[in-house]
């Protein structure tokens, strides 16, 4: 029976590819720690087959298939624990952008182009790291070229820092939902 309905529910995903089923659901482990981000049909999958169970949902929508009426999950959780290994983050542009949130560290600029620029330019011993990278405009970079930001006459709005798993994931997805706030300590 319960197989049936899945059959059912995953059919009526497949034939209504429309925005009903669009939007994000957070997967929290079995202890309530952020693991990942993913859509609706994997997450009602997940508590179809009982390896997750619906922690909060989404309020005036739900999933409906021919005979039956589902909430529409916004936060899941997995039945069992997942191990997972210590995340080192790596340091890329695409991580760069992300923890700074596509914003210039210097002018707070959102157009694209942005670049990466180092806070110590190589040129007088800056080295390639977190807490040296920042994103910055073309017109801020090219304004402090091979420049410190005091020589350049340059502040920056916010500390550079190695950023955390929930930081990335927070920034990879364009709107969190208010149920999520608790879950990734956001006020």
């Amino acid at each position: 029976m319960r197989s049936g309905l899945v059959q059912e529910l995953v059919f009526e995903v497949a034939e209504k590819k429309t925005s009903t089923l669009s939007g994000r659901v957070l997967i929290l482990n079995q202890s309530y720690e952020p693991l990942s981000v993913c859509n609706v049909q994997k997450a009602v999958i997940l508590l179809f087959l009982q390896k997750a169970e619906l922690v909060a949902e989404r309020p005036h929508r739900s999933i409906r298939t021919v005979s039956e009426t589902y909430p529409f999950p916004s936060v899941i959780r997995l039945s069992h624990y997942k191990r997972v290994p210590f995340k080192r983050i790596m340091l890329s542009r695409k991580n760069i952008l992300r923890r700074d949130g596509h914003r210039c560290q210097y002018c707070g600029a959102t157009a694209p182009p942005l670049t990466v620029d180092h806070v110590i330019p190589k040129a007088r011993g800056g080295q390639d790291s977190w807490e040296n990278l920042v994103t910055a405009c073309l017109s801020c970079n090219n304004r402090k070229r091979d420049n410190t930001i005091e020589r350049a006459g340059m502040m920056l709005r916010s500390v550079p820092r190695r950023p955390s798993h929930v930081s990335l994931l927070v920034h990879s997805v364009h709107h969190v939902d208010d149920n999520w706030k608790p879950y990734l300590f956001i006020a």
